[in-house]
């Protein structure tokens, strides 16, 4: 690895569809999606959907661990859902200090390892990061914006996160993005389920719901989220390209629901921020894969704040 290499944190964000497990019993999915992933050498991943990676020993969470030379972490599945959250990452790069789980009544518990980056001569940062793998409720806006209120605690006075995840809802600046939100009128869009899913009533209308954004990177803007960032204050427009659906095509037109948030203590160290949807990616999920390029020096020294003299 080169110098430059070594100055930088690779943060993947992917939801692989139920783990590669494919329901007549085969998991080339999964083996496919070990090498997407290991061909882009992140350092911290942020999955979703570890479908049944806890069974025999959490073997198959240890076999993609091992495929990505990282430390893995997996927030457990619930009666609802076997379908986990999960973090992975760097121990050259991260010092573990602790690991939580957030359960706020939903399908996903929220997998929260806090951590230090290493600078490049192995000194970790003075202060914590609070990472976390996220995946909001399907079927329920309620409960999505309870989730996203959970993780605005994060974000509380004195504590940096970053985290990503699916979040099975919309960007809230609208005017902004470059991917319309679904046309709810849209005969294409066949599928009643979705539309009950993913709208809440405002005004006497059923919208497309955009509360946990709102609730993140809105307001007082507790987080920063990385698309919109990229797009606006980096110059990456294609940071803002859909995520999801690759595969059906009875929910309207894709969208970007799957998204990388930060605290704005962060902002000077983020690169940028691609969408990868080839064919590889489309062979593989439904979803999209997010890779984020971090500054390593400029991110440690967020997380270092000088001493007040």
């Amino acid at each position: 690895m080169t110098p430059a290499e070594k100055d930088v944190v690779t943060v993947a964000v992917w939801n692989v569809e139920h783990n590669g497990h494919d329901r007549n019993g085969t998991d080339e999915r999964r083996h496919r999606a070990y090498d997407v992933l290991a061909g882009h050498r992140p350092d911290l991943v942020f999955r979703q959907e570890l479908t049944h990676a806890h069974l025999d020993g959490s073997r198959a969470l240890y076999e993609e661990a091992n495929r990505l030379g990282l430390w893995p972490f997996m927030a457990p599945g619930t009666p609802e859902s076997p379908n986990p959250t999960g973090v992975l990452l760097s121990t050259e790069l991260f010092r573990v200090d602790a690991l939580y789980t957030h359960s706020t009544g939903g399908w996903h518990p929220i997998c929260n390892p806090l951590v230090r980056l290493k600078d490049p001569d192995g000194r970790p940062s003075g202060t914590a990061l609070s990472l976390a793998s996220v995946h909001l409720c399907c079927y329920d806006p309620e409960t999505r914006a309870r989730e996203a209120k959970r993780l605005v605690t994060l974000g509380a006075p004195g504590r940096t996160a970053l985290f990503g995840g699916d979040m099975n809802s919309y960007p809230h600046r609208t005017h902004e993005e470059s991917v319309p939100l679904p046309d709810w009128s849209d005969p294409a869009l066949s599928d009643a389920a979705h539309f009950e899913h993913r709208t809440v009533e405002r005004e006497g209308q059923r919208v497309a719901d955009t509360v946990p954004d709102q609730i993140l990177a809105g307001g007082r803007q507790v987080f920063i989220e990385a698309g919109h960032y990229a797009a606006t204050r980096l110059g990456q427009p294609s940071a803002l390209e859909p995520t999801a659906n690759l595969w059906r095509k009875d929910q309207g037109r894709r969208s970007r629901i799957d998204r990388l948030y930060f605290s704005p203590a962060l902002a000077p160290a983020l690169l940028s921020l691609e969408v990868v949807a080839d064919d590889d990616v489309a062979e593989v999920s439904d979803h999209a894969l997010l890779i984020a390029r971090f500054d390593r020096t400029a991110m440690h020294r967020a997380l270092t704040p000088a001493l007040d003299i």
